[in-house]
């Protein structure tokens, strides 16, 4: 079993190739793909007028804060745009799959985030209503598994669902390590833009579990939430966690041989 992360920034850019890698995997292993597409909500709500919001955290780490109009167009942009492009790409090099969503079968649940500290434009800390902004609690893989047993590739969107039926935004790579957890997957890779953790402009190889930990606070923003995805599937079960370039030739195929990628185990 794979769980394969497809970030956002990347899903216009991945190398063509990735589809023969998909062909091959499905013959021998389960394969699930989660995706993300933040960049594409941010330019359709804004073509919407709906101007998107930005938020700091006190850690430096920056969110998209999603109300309830954002929350409906992250869900439309998300299972509507993003899921049914990758379905169609699937299905017309004659791999089946299916696009759904957290919401689908309660199969993503999470908390919503009652209130957010973050920073303003002065740089000081202050206490905001939430929005719809959640993190995963809980991931029922059985309707991911009644796919896999009818050899479809379920295409899964991070769109989680709370406690009062509303629809949360929640981080696409800490949903990918929980369906992975949930799967017991022998391997998650979160397929991005660049090879992989770069420290000091150095690719690191490879890492252990309790290494990726200590190297947190040293890691940028962008990648730190990848690597923290990582050690999430790791304590969870999954064997393997690997971050890797999708515009290299057979992306997938040269992360699962440890080719110029990190790999966290």
């Amino acid at each position: 079993m794979i769980v394969i992360k497809i970030g956002g920034s990347i899903v216009e850019g991945l190398n063509p190739t990735i589809f023969e890698d998909f062909n091959d995997l499905v013959k021998k292993q389960k394969v699930v793909i989660v995706h993300g597409g933040g960049k594409d909500v941010t330019s359709i709500a804004n073509s919407m007028g709906k101007e998107q919001k930005f938020i700091m955290s006190p850690a430096g780490k920056r969110s998209r804060y999603t109300d309830k109009e954002t929350a409906m167009i992250y869900t439309m942009v998300m299972s509507g745009k993003i899921s049914k492009n990758i379905t169609g790409m699937l299905q017309s090099k004659g791999i089946s799959s299916v696009g759904i969503t957290g919401i689908d079968g309660e199969m993503i649940k999470a908390d919503r985030k009652k209130k957010l500290m973050i920073l303003n434009e002065k740089g000081r800390k202050m206490l905001i209503e939430g929005g719809y902004t959640g993190k995963v609690s809980t991931v029922n893989p059985k309707l991911i598994n009644c796919l896999l047993e009818n050899d479809y590739v379920p295409v899964i969107s991070p769109i989680a669902i709370s406690d009062e039926f509303e629809f949360l935004n929640v981080d696409g790579d800490r949903a990918a390590a929980n369906v992975a957890g949930a799967l017991q997957s022998d391997v998650v890779i979160f397929i991005t833009n660049v090879n992989g953790l770069l420290m000091d402009d150095h690719l690191i190889p490879s890492l252990s579990l309790e290494e990726a930990k200590s190297m947190m606070p040293q890691i940028g923003p962008g990648m730190e939430k990848k690597v923290l995805a990582c050690t999430e599937a790791l304590a969870m079960g999954v064997k393997k966690a690997i971050i890797a370039s999708g515009s290299v030739q057979n992306p997938i195929m040269s992360a699962l041989e440890s080719k110029n990628c990190t790999v966290i185990s």
